[in-house]
C-alpha cells in the first residue's frame, strides 16, 4: 500500500478509500483460502501433524508465494491496496506453521516492497511472524483453530464465560495480539510513510475499523480450513464407528454368544416364558442396532439402552454370578456421546474380568458431570484385573499415547474414536490391581442432544460462517 514511485509525495488516503480496502480485502482473503482448500496437496500438507522440513517448506510455499505479486500489485496500480495481505499472511504462516518458516515467508513477502524503498517493511514482518510463531507453539492446536473472526461474539463468549468462571482464554488474547499488532503497524506506517506502508486513519473511527478488519482476515482462512479438518474428522470417525461396528459383529454377536443366549432362552420357554420372551426381545434389540446404519453420536440414554440390552442378556446367562450397580446422573442422559462407545467396555469386563473367575463379580457404571463442566463415564470391575506386563503398568494412566499392550481391539478403537472427536480435550484412564479389578473411565467433554461433536464452534452465527465457508471451498 505505497505509492509507484518511493521519491513521490505521500498523500492521505481518504477514507472511504479506506473502508472499501477493508471490504475487498475481505474477499482476497475468501478467495485465497478457498483457492488453497481447493488443492489436495495443501489439504494434506495441512492437516498433517507432524511435518518433515520439506513438507514445512511446501506448504510454506503454498501459502506464500500466491500472495507476494499482491504486493508487486499493490505498489504498480494505484488505489488497490486490498491486494496487499502481507502482515495477515505473516500472522497466519506463524500460527499453522511456526516462526521460522513464518520469518522466511515474511522476507519473502518484504521483497517487492523493499525494493520499492520500503525498508521497515523486512523487520515489520519478521517481527509480526515471529510473534504469531511463538504463540502458536506455546497454545493449544484447538485453540488456533477455533478462532472466530466474528470479534462482537467473542468478547461477548469471553464476558459471559468469565463471569460465570473466570479463566485464562486464549482466543481473546490472540484477538488483541493480532489488533494492537495492526495498531502499531497502522502508527509505524503514520510515522514512517515512505519507508513502510500500512492503512492509517487520523480518525479514530477509521482506524478502529482498520484495527478491528485484521482478525477478520486472519479469522477467514482459519474457519474456512478448519471446516476442511472437520470434514476430514468426520470421515475418520465414520471409518472408526464401522470398524467398530464390524468388530461388534464379528466378536459379541458371533455364534459363540449366540449359542450361548438362544441355548439359555430355550431353557427357560417352559418354566418362565415370559423371561424367556424379554431375552428375544433384546437379543433383536442389539442385532437390529448393530446391523442398522447408527449416527456418529448418541444421547447417553440411548448409549445406554443399547448396553441394559447387551447386560439384561448377560445377567440371565450367568445367573447370581453376575451383578450391575449403575451410579448414573440424571444430567448425564441428554448429553451425546460417540455412539457404541461403552459396550466394548462391559464386554471386556464380563469376559476378561469376571467369567474367569469362579464366584463370578459386579460390573459398575457410573456417569457424572465433574466440576470442569466435562463428562465423566467409569466402567469397574471387581474381577481378576490385568497382570503387569498386559496394562503396560497398571495403576498408572494410560492414554492413546501410550503403549498399552493387552487392551484389546475394542479398547484400542474406543480410545482411537476419543483422540479423533475430542483431541486433547479427552482423557482415557485404565486402573488395574491384579486380582482386584479394573477401572476404565472416560472424561470427555459435554455436547447437548442435537449438538455436532465440534460444538465449541456451533453458536449459530459462527455455525452460519463455518456453512458459507464450505460453500466457498466447492465453488
Amino acid at each position: 500500500m505505497a505509492f509507484p514511485h518511493a521519491t513521490a509525495p505521500v498523500a492521505q488516503i481518504s477514507d472511504s478509500l479506506i473502508l472499501i480496502t477493508l471490504l475487498v480485502e475481505l474477499g482476497v482473503a475468501a478467495s485465497y483460502a478457498a483457492g488453497l482448500a481447493r488443492s489436495t496437496t495443501f489439504k494434506n500438507l495441512l492437516l498433517l501433524p507432524h511435518r518433515s522440513r520439506r513438507q514445512t517448506l511446501v506448504l510454506l510455499a503454498m501459502m506464500c508465494l500466491p500472495l507476494a505479486p499482491g504486493v508487486w500489485i499493490r505498489i504498480r496500480v494505484p488505489n488497490f491496496y486490498a491486494a496487499d495481505l502481507s502482515f495477515e499472511a505473516a500472522i497466519l504462516m506463524g500460527l499453522v506453521l511456526g516462526p521460522v518458516p513464518a520469518m522466511l515467508g515474511g522476507a519473502v513477502l518484504a521483497l517487492p516492497a523493499i525494493s520499492h524503498g520500503e525498508f521497515w517493511t523486512l523487520p515489520v514482518n519478521l517481527a509480526v511472524a515471529a510473534i504469531a510463531g511463538i504463540y502458536g507453539r506455546f497454545t493449544e492446536r484447538e485453540d488456533v483453530w477455533s478462532f472466530s473472526p466474528m470479534i462482537d461474539l467473542s468478547l461477548y463468549q469471553w464476558v459471559t464465560r468469565n463471569l460465570r468462571r473466570p479463566q485464562f482464554d486464549r482466543q481473546i488474547i490472540l484477538l488483541v495480539l493480532i489488533t494492537a499488532m495492526q495498531f502499531a503497524t497502522s502508527m509505524l506506517s503514520r510515522a514512517y510513510p515512505r519507508r513502510f506502508f500500512e492503512l492509517h486513519s487520523p480518525y479514530w473511527l477509521v482506524e478502529l475499523a482498520i484495527c478491528a478488519c485484521a482478525p477478520v482476515v486472519v479469522g477467514i482462512p482459519l474457519k474456512i480450513w478448519n471446516a476442511i479438518r472437520i470434514e476430514r474428522k468426520l470421515e475418520e470417525q465414520s471409518r472408526l464407528l464401522m470398524e467398530a461396528r464390524l468388530d461388534a459383529l464379528q466378536r459379541q454377536i458371533n455364534p459363540h454368544f449366540l449359542f450361548n443366549t438362544l441355548n439359555s432362552i430355550a431353557s427357560l420357554v417352559r418354566s418362565r416364558p415370559e423371561l424367556a420372551r424379554e431375552m428375544i426381545v433384546k437379543l433383536a434389540n442389539i442385532l437390529r442396532v448393530l446391523l442398522k446404519n447408527r449416527e456418529a453420536f448418541v444421547p447417553f440414554a440411548e448409549e445406554l439402552a443399547f448396553t441394559d440390552d447387551y447386560l439384561d442378556i448377560e445377567v440371565v446367562r450367568f445367573g447370581e454370578k453376575l451383578r450391575v450397580v449403575k451410579e448414573i446422573a440424571e444430567e448425564t442422559l441428554p448429553v451425546v456421546v460417540p455412539s457404541m462407545l461403552l459396550q466394548p467396555l462391559i464386554e471386556n469386563s464380563i469376559k476378561h474380568g469376571l467369567e474367569p473367575r469362579i464366584g463370578g463379580g459386579t460390573v459398575t457404571l457410573r456417569s457424572r458431570i465433574l466440576s470442569d463442566g466435562r463428562l465423566l463415564l467409569e466402567v469397574e470391575d471387581d474381577g481378576i484385573g490385568m497382570e503387569a506386563d498386559d496394562s503396560a503398568g497398571v495403576l498408572s494412566e494410560i492414554s492413546w499415547n501410550g503403549s498399552a499392550n493387552g487392551t484389546g481391539i475394542g479398547m484400542r478403537n474406543v480410545r482411537e474414536r476419543m483422540e479423533v472427536l475430542y483431541g486433547s480435550s479427552a482423557e482415557v484412564e485404565i486402573v488395574s490391581r491384579p486380582g482386584r479389578g479394573t477401572k476404565v473411565t472416560l472424561i470427555m467433554p459435554v455436547l447437548e442432544a442435537g449438538a455436532a461433536p465440534w460444538a465449541k464452534f456451533g453458536e449459530a452465527l459462527q455455525a452460519t460462517w463455518a456453512d458459507l465457508a464450505k460453500e466457498l471451498t466447492r465453488e
